[in-house]
């Protein structure tokens, strides 16, 4: 049966060539605090509130550092290249594997955020919701690679 929904395997390469940096770079930023000066620009907001700052502005320019916005879409792109990307050999026991643990990454990633709904409050709260964003996809990433893993670990033993 040919999967029409998954990146061609290529794709595998280059996620990870982009994910690891932009992983390493993401944290540090996070606990560091990290805002390069040039990426400070005017940018097109559609709704700014003006939480962290005084202004609340609609549909207009504001200033913004967009390091955190480059590397959400550098994880979240490489991170579906990774996770989406076919096999080199396709077949619908690796289809079950996928589905099965893009489910189990379900599970774990609202588990998850519920233990952080009763344990966790204020802007804490907020940088777990934040990394949440994507950890349904490393749940995911790592899940069916350890289940690939002990499949060709299995395969090798009966040989």
């Amino acid at each position: 049966m040919k999967i029409k929904y998954l990146f061609p395997h290529r794709f595998k390469k280059i996620g990870w060539i982009l994910l690891i940096p932009s992983l390493f770079i993401g944290f540090y930023s996070l606990y560091v605090n990290y805002e390069p000066e040039f990426l400070n620009i005017k940018v097109f907001t559609m709704w700014n509130d003006g939480l962290m700052e005084s202004n609340k502005a609609n549909f207009t320019l504001i200033e913004n550092n967009v390091l955190n916005e480059i590397l959400g879409i550098l994880i979240i792109v490489s991170s579906m290249f990774v996770a989406f990307s076919r096999q080199e050999i396709e077949d619908e026991f690796i289809e079950k594997i996928r589905l099965e643990s893009l489910v189990w990454a379900t599970y774990l990633n609202y588990v998850v955020l519920l233990l952080a709904m009763i344990f966790v409050y204020d802007l804490s709260f907020f940088t777990i919701m934040t990394i949440n964003m994507f950890t349904i996809l490393f749940f995911f990433i790592i899940r069916f690679n350890w289940e690939l893993f002990k499949l060709k670990k299995a395969s090798k033993n009966e040989e």
